[in-house]
């Protein structure tokens, strides 16, 4: 009997062991199905810091670049282009002789108006020989002096000469092409050579930036606002600039209304060229040392606006008052300070701010400022 108590005992102990192991199992297995609810709901949430910064926002467009002065010379005189001075990418200076024309025709109406005039010289010293009225002479006198004036004009105008100094950036006609009077030669119709003219001379030391802007960012462009410049052919090449001047009229392409800005350089990087494309950014508000928050963290109804506090491990909607909307951050006026960390809203996605501030972007830039 004693040995068959002995025997039961271990089973009952060994039943037991495996009956607290299942029970621990199996709560093991409801809570890695079901999960921890507040550290999940924790570890979700993402916030970010209210700092003291700037807030910045900024109006973009691609634009080009391009010579602040061009000048456009074109003949006075229609005739057979006979000789080509220049060449494309030649630096000229002002009044220098660039092309001629046949002027063959223009002088022989030149030497004709000039014998008109002698003709009506003469005829006044008749008349005053004769003692006679010599009105109608001198009329005569005037009208052919006139004539001479328009003649020596044409045959000046079959020489064509720089308007400006600068660099030839366009030759549109060759030797033996015939140019009209204010067109360019070569086969083209006077109307639509005129547009172009002759020769295209750029001062290529006085370089300027146009963009085309959308008509709602127009209307925030003023004159003298700052701008940024960035190259899209040269890596990690940008320049400030200033919005120089703004077209009064709207330009209309396939329903796509925009306005024409001029931007000045304050610096010329090195590589640019004329015809390079840029991406230009106009910053349109500045707002500096002032409390802000990533605009993703911000809720808005009507005029209403809102950010959610994380105070400990409770979450606070607060009312706020808001000033400059920036690319990514928006000004606070009123409703935290500085150091509260606000919940992000869940659809929403943040980016780095893009004005400068104290404490750099939003997640990824303020510090302390990513999810949590």
């Amino acid at each position: 009997m004693p040995a068959r108590l002995t025997l039961r005992r271990p089973a009952v102990a060994v039943n037991t062991a495996l009956g607290v192991l299942i029970v621990a199992g199996g709560f093991w297995a409801y809570r890695s199905l079901t999960g921890d609810d507040a550290p999940a709901a924790a570890a979700s949430t993402r916030t970010v810091a209210v700092q003291e910064g700037t807030v910045t926002k900024t109006v973009t467009a691609d634009g080009t670049v391009e010579s602040a002065s061009t000048a456009t010379a074109s003949f006075g005189t229609a005739g057979t282009v006979t000789s080509i001075s220049v060449r494309v990418g030649q630096k000229v200076a002002k009044g220098q002789v660039l092309a001629k024309v046949d002027p063959a025709e223009a002088q022989r109406s030149l030497d004709a108006a000039n014998a008109d005039l002698d003709a009506a010289r003469d005829a006044v010293d008749r008349a005053e020989d004769a003692d006679s009225d010599t009105s109608s002479a001198e009329n005569e006198v005037e009208q052919a002096e006139l004539a001479v004036d328009n003649a020596e004009a044409a045959v000046a105008g079959t020489i064509l000469k720089a308007p400006m100094a600068g660099t030839v950036t366009a030759v549109n006609g060759t030797l033996g092409s015939s140019s009209g009077a204010g067109s360019q030669g070569g086969g083209t119709s006077q109307q639509d050579s005129a547009a172009t003219g002759f020769a295209e001379i750029q001062d290529l030391t006085k370089i300027q930036v146009t963009a085309a802007f959308a008509e709602a960012d127009a209307t925030r462009l003023k004159e003298k606002q700052a701008a940024t410049i960035t190259w899209n052919a040269l890596d990690g090449t940008s320049a400030t600039g200033r919005v120089t001047a703004i077209d009064p009229s709207a330009t209309s392409a396939n329903d796509v209304v925009t306005y024409g800005v001029a931007l000045s350089l304050d610096k010329l990087p090195a590589g640019v060229k004329a015809g390079q494309t840029v991406s230009v950014a106009v910053t349109t508000g500045s707002v500096e040392n002032t409390l802000m928050v990533s605009s993703a963290a911000i809720t808005s109804v009507g005029t209403r606006h809102s950010v959610t506090v994380l105070n400990g491990g409770a979450q606070e909607v607060r009312p706020v008052e808001i000033g400059l909307e920036g690319d990514s951050a928006t000004q606070i006026t009123a409703g935290v300070q500085a150091g509260d960390r606000v919940v992000l809203r869940e659809t929403a996605t943040t980016t780095s701010q893009t004005g400068g501030n104290r404490g750099g972007g939003f997640p990824g830039g303020f510090p302390g400022g990513g999810p949590r």
